[in-house]
């Protein structure tokens, strides 16, 4: 699934760490949702959504 989270955490100069601190997540998940390789559960995207304060929609999108 494409998604715009790398973009969404480069803008608040955030690391991967940082992002999966947030998010309760290992840095190696945050990579993978980045790069497209894993597609986080429903509670892991509204979590994400939440913490951009935007919708799922607005960061994911069907590849």
């Amino acid at each position: 699934m494409r998604n715009r989270l790398k973009i969404l955490r480069a803008e608040r100069n955030w690391s991967q760490a940082d992002l999966a601190d947030r998010l309760s997540v290992s840095r190696q998940t945050v990579n993978a949702i980045e790069t497209e390789k894993y597609d986080p559960s429903l509670p892991l995207a509204f979590k994400i959504a939440d913490l951009f304060a935007l919708r799922i929609e607005d960061i994911f999108a069907p590849a």
